[in-house]
């Protein structure tokens, strides 16, 4: 409906009271682009705010040329909403009330100074999908078209599902996590331990009696470390092999099963129920990785290898959703990786920055994300 109606036409005044209200809007060449939902994910989202809401933002893209300059103009154009009206091209800077507030979005949409309802008005092919009805069964006939649309990101919530069953038990709140698993972290802890502390196992006891090494429970806090540093390695590897895999144009089956897997958070980064794996189909990953250890590794410790990687995806979970929607003070090293998980989303999306709560694994595999790319804030 938007696109047949033509871009909706914004006056000085307008923009500067929805900057007033929270939103941020910046303009360039009299289009009107909504950053809002980009400031709530971007570190220093608030000093961002401050500096660009209401603002006129040709200049900076009309400088000087650097090799950024040309996704940077395709990027912004997700977010483009309408046009200044004629005369109002410099858009007057934003009202101090716009600072230190958070954007109340683009796809949820916001109400303007005449009452009209906002919505984001996007030239990329994003409208190749029907935004009222379930979108797995959709995205596997985008074909070629498919791999661009996943990778331009909206703010907007996302519904996978017909059915109202499955789709409670395609999202979860992040508090769900936790509460889910920790107790059984807790509980799997203490069996491992005191089973060690019978004295009954035996390293290498299935190739030789002789010469097995025993395995004492002061052991225990060691195999669990060795847990979560092998879990930081599978998030890796799931993350760049599977979770951004490129599935093949003609395959609807691959396609769907991308977007269901991971595509679903790049689309919609800003979807607080999508950001945690939900405790149900996370169980059927956990215990087939439970079986597997079960075969390679003594039962006792295989059930301490695998607690220790249990307790390193629960904090990979929790990790990733303060990543989108913490504030971690500048400096920190959580600010880095929210810095870091951030130019995953929005400009290294289909390489580099694997790692969600550690960057260690790029370093060997070599996929860290160029250091210049972090050093112009704006």
């Amino acid at each position: 409906a938007m696109a047949t109606a033509g871009p909706r036409s914004f006056s000085a005044a307008e923009v500067r009271a929805l900057c007033a209200q929270g939103a941020c809007l910046v303009s360039c060449h009299r289009r009107l682009y909504d950053l809002s939902g980009f400031v709530r994910l971007h570190p220093g989202g608030e000093q961002l705010l401050r500096r660009r809401a209401g603002t006129d933002v040709s200049a900076a893209l009309d400088g000087p040329p650097h090799r950024h300059s040309a996704n940077a103009r395709r990027w912004l154009e997700q977010y483009y909403v309408g046009e200044m009206e004629p005369g109002d091209e410099q858009v007057p800077p934003g009202s101090s009330g716009a600072a230190g507030r958070t954007g109340t979005g683009v796809g949820t949409g916001y109400r303007g100074s005449r009452g009209q309802h906002v919505h984001n008005h996007c030239l990329l092919p994003q409208d190749l999908v029907d935004w009222q009805k379930p979108l797995l069964w959709q995205v596997g006939y985008l074909g070629e078209k498919y791999d661009e649309w996943v990778h331009q990101p909206v703010d907007r919530p996302i519904r996978l599902f017909h059915s109202d069953v499955l789709e409670s038990l395609s999202k979860t709140a992040w508090y769900v996590v936790f509460m889910v698993w920790t107790p059984v972290v807790l509980y799997l802890s203490w069996v491992s331990y005191t089973s060690l502390a019978q004295g009954n196992t035996r390293l290498f006891s299935s190739f030789t009696t002789e010469y097995s090494i025993p395995v004492h429970k002061y052991y225990f806090p060691f195999i669990f470390l060795l847990g979560m540093f092998l879990w930081s390695l599978l998030e890796y590897l799931i993350h760049r092999f599977v979770f951004h895999m490129k599935p093949p144009a003609s395959n609807y089956y691959l396609i769907t099963l991308h977007f269901l897997l991971h595509g679903q958070h790049h689309k919609s980064p800003f979807d607080s129920s999508r950001l945690v794996f939900p405790p149900v189909p996370a169980s059927l990953v956990i215990g087939f990785f439970y079986g597997v250890l079960r075969l390679l590794l003594p039962e006792v410790l295989g059930l301490s290898v695998f607690v220790g990687g249990l307790c390193g995806y629960v904090i990979y979970d929790m990790m990733h959703y303060y990543l989108h929607y913490g504030s971690p003070k500048k400096g920190t090293y959580l600010y880095g990786l929210k810095a870091y998980h951030v130019k995953h989303h929005f400009e290294h999306q289909k390489s580099g920055s694997f790692g969600i709560s550690t960057r260690f694994w790029d370093y060997p595999f070599q996929t860290l994300i160029p250091e210049e790319t972090f050093k112009k804030e704006d």
